[in-house]
């Protein structure tokens, strides 16, 4: 049974608060509901408008949205709505009761290629995960139905999964014009026949772990340095980097000799041009955002 954690995300509109799971919601489109009555095919939505703020409710892949009336600031009733979605959401109950189930999803895909030659990023319409997956070979893929299909090619080295794309690496065996097409194929229909592309064991790229106990890491034992430049990373490189169809985690900061590790994983991961590329640009932003807390970077394959 999946576990899921919630993450409090503001957006543009004060009124409108996003909360984030870790595994997607809903598979098909997306839900709006005004009031109780609209509601009646999400009984999640229903006993949320049992709370007398809760102006509107919105479903839509991996978040609900919730737009407040003004009788409340969100900074006070925030955890405890993410709380009661948490509770909900564990004790398996429907979210939204989806039309059609047996009709398959519209989605489109497409092949994107990377700064990696050995990397093609496949991108879908539609969000697919709700958390950031790794797989370096087939016995790390069992807790991903998607990852599996996708080891059954000889050629296929690795595959990353995040938000609305897969990223595949591919040994050198093959050329992308030769099996671009095969590939994206097989993860369009995966997708359109509403099949798992992960399930709740899966552990995640980002710490190791599965996903609902990702939110629960403490971050406490990190000094304000290691603080300040995870923040530099997620708000200036990440958004780069998954573009291209990677990511980057920080490992360490290491204080005497003032040298930052951090690991590539997906498309940054294991190709020379990229590694150098990346590692010059984060150590230059660093030492300028930073000063002289920060001498080098390490970059390091995931």
């Amino acid at each position: 049974m999946k576990e899921y954690s919630i993450t409090v995300v503001p957006t543009n509109n004060p009124n409108i608060l996003k909360f984030e799971a870790n595994h997607l919601l809903v598979k098909r489109k997306n839900y709006e509901y005004k009031n109780i009555d609209e509601a009646q095919n999400s009984p999640l939505a229903q006993q949320l408008f049992y709370l007398p703020f809760i102006k509107t409710v919105y479903v839509s892949g991996n978040f609900i949205g919730l737009e407040r009336y003004d009788i409340v600031q969100w900074e006070d009733v925030k955890d405890e709505v993410a709380q009661q979605l948490v509770e909900y959401l564990n004790a398996g109950e429907p979210i939204v009761v989806e039309e059609d189930t047996d009709k398959p999803i519209a989605v489109t895909v497409y092949a994107e290629v990377t700064p990696n030659p050995a990397t093609m990023k496949f991108v879908a319409s539609k969000k697919i995960v709700g958390s950031m997956y790794e797989f370096k070979n087939i016995d790390e893929a069992r807790e991903a139905p998607l990852a599996m299909a996708l080891f059954q090619f000889p050629f296929v080295k690795q595959v990353f999964i995040d938000d609305n794309y897969v990223s595949v690496t591919k040994y050198e065996v093959a050329e992308w014009e030769d099996i671009t097409l095969e590939l994206r194929e097989l993860i369009r229909n995966f997708i359109a026949d509403g099949k798992e592309i992960v399930n709740g064991n899966a552990k995640t790229a980002s710490t190791g772990e599965e996903p609902a106990k990702v939110q629960a890491k403490p971050q406490e034992n990190l000094d304000d340095t290691s603080l300040e430049i995870i923040d530099i990373l997620e708000e200036y490189v990440k958004p780069a980097v998954a573009s291209d169809g990677g990511n980057i985690l920080f490992k360490s900061y290491e204080a005497e000799s003032k040298t930052v590790n951090v690991i590539l994983q997906g498309a940054c991961s294991g190709c020379p041009s990229s590694t150098f590329t990346l590692k010059n640009g984060i150590e230059t932003m660093l030492k300028n955002m930073m000063g002289d807390r920060v001498n080098e970077v390490v970059a390091l394959n995931g």
